[in-house]
């Protein structure tokens, strides 16, 4: 599997936390040294491990800010 980098820009929220101390948050990652992006996914406590998750560009960001604000 290739290496990749990442830095945490911006702790933006924890959504939830299981038994096992995982986090479920959403930062603004940057990967590789791209630009920083929305990203949700579990974290391990000291961030060194993680799993599957989601990254969302700002416009990809407002449109699910969007379709949130519109359910019912």
């Amino acid at each position: 599997m290739p290496e990749f980098t990442y830095e945490i820009v911006e702790s933006i929220g924890v959504l939830s936390e299981n038994p096992k101390g995982w986090t479920k948050e959403l930062n603004l990652i940057s990967w590789n040294g791209r630009e920083p992006k929305y990203d949700i996914r579990e974290w391990a406590p000291d961030h060194e491990k993680m799993g599957k998750g989601v990254t969302l560009s700002k416009d990809e960001m407002a449109a699910l800010q969007e379709a949130v604000k519109n359910l019912k």
